[in-house]
This record gives structure tokens, C-alpha cells and sequence, in this order.
């Protein structure tokens, strides 16, 4: 089913996910906080649309975070708790601290006892945070060419949100595996580090999570 698409952030993975939902049939609008500069990307892609946070947050019928996680809360709150509540919000984005990685592991601005993902509910309750494409890079997030349909770790708290984002997530090519409310994404995130530790060390970043019953 076609819906208006709102992507927050304007990185690697915004992009991708832009252009993702875009060729999926979605009509989609990308957010930044200097539209100006996402131009000459957009003419890349018609059918895209550039604006504000809030603009993007207003016109999504599904929202998208995908920026830094240093930034994460700062967009939502340029975007408008008015502009999301009510919405499903796909949280894309991991506790990344500002410090390079020691021997490829990355370090966290959060405990294992406190989410990123839990903080921006805490801030956006009536929003309904589903955390998803957190696991793996850009590249592979739409349409992974793979040996098999690999695996993307989901949670949150309102079930109708997690339905929403399976659907899109099988209709990407991947099998959701839902690990229940907001509480998962404590285990979720950190599997960031995990996925990324072959890439700093061997540059193998062409890879995914599965599993197997």
C-alpha cells in the first residue's frame, strides 16, 4: 500500500531509505536541517521530496529517524511532538559515542540497562517508537543480495506499529523478528558493535543476521 514516507536525517542511511521507499511505490519527502544541501541529491532521485524536520514530520503518515545518534532527539524535537504523535516512527539509529573504535568495537553513550530507543519514548510518548535497520549498514538495508532472507531485529511498544514495519521490512527483503517492547532494544542496539567489528578489522561490511529454528 502506497503511504507518505517521512525520513529524518539526510546521512548514508537516509538517503538509502529514501531511495528505497521510493522505489517501493511510497511517496517520500527527506528532512534535514539545511534542505538546501540535499539538492543536488534530490535531482537524482524525482519524485523525492526535500524539507524541514517538521515539514517531514507533518507530511509522514510513517516517520523514519535516521540520523546520528547524537542527534537523534534534537531532530524529534525540531520536528514537532504534535507532527508525531500518533505515528509510527522507524528508529534506524544506534548510541554511537564521538571516539573511534578500539580494535573495530564501538563505543556507546548509553548503559545495557538504558536504550536509545527508550530515552526518545520516555521524550515522545505518544509517538510509537519501532526500532528496526539498526543492525546492519546502509547498503544492505533494501533489497539485501544475500545467500538467504536475512534477519532484522525489531521491539517496541504498540503492536500495530510493529505490524506496520514488518510488512515494510518483508517487502524489503527482510524476515522481522520481533523481540517484544521498547526494553529489546537494551540487546538490539548493542548488536551495532557486533556487525560492525568485521568491517574495521577486515572490511567485510557485506553481511547480516539470521536466525535459525
Amino acid at each position: 500500500m502506497k503511504t507518505n514516507i517521512g525520513i529524518l536525517g539526510s546521512g548514508t542511511v537516509g538517503k538509502t531509505l529514501a531511495a528505497g521507499f521510493l522505489q517501493h511505490g511510497h511517496d517520500v519527502m527527506i528532512g534535514s536541517r539545511t534542505p538546501a544541501k540535499l539538492s543536488d541529491w534530490a535531482a537524482q532521485h524525482p519524485g523525492v521530496r526535500v524539507g524541514t524536520f517538521d515539514e517531514v514530520a507533518a507530511f509522514g503518515d510513517l516517520v523514519v529517524l535516521a540520523t546520528k545518534g547524537t542527534a537523534a532527539e534534537a531532530a524529534l524535537t525540531a520536528a514537532g511532538a504534535a507532527n508525531l504523535k500518533g505515528k509510527t516512527i522507524a528508529d534506524a539509529t544506534n548510541p554511537i559515542a564521538e571516539k573511534p573504535p578500539t580494535h573495530g568495537v564501538l563505543s556507546f553513550f548509553t548503559t545495557l540497562d538504558d536504550s536509545l530507543m527508550e530515552r526518545l519514548q520516555r521524550a515522545f510518548p505518544e509517538a510509537h517508537f519501532v526500532k528496526a535497520f539498526s543492525c546492519v549498514g546502509a547498503a544492505l538495508m533494501v533489497d539485501p543480495q544475500l545467500e538467504s532472507r536475512p534477519t532484522m531485529f525489531i521491539c517496541g511498544n504498540d503492536a500495530g506499529a510493529k505490524t506496520e514495519v514488518t510488512g515494510i521490512l518483508d517487502a524489503f527483503g527482510w524476515d522481522a523478528e520481533d523481540m517484544g517492547p521498547v526494553e529489546a532494544a537494551r540487546a538490539i542496539e548493542p548488536l551495532c558493535i557486533l556487525w560492525c567489528i568485521p568491517g574495521f578489522v577486515r572490511n567485510d561490511w557485506a553481511h547480516a543476521f539470521k536466525v535459525l529454528r
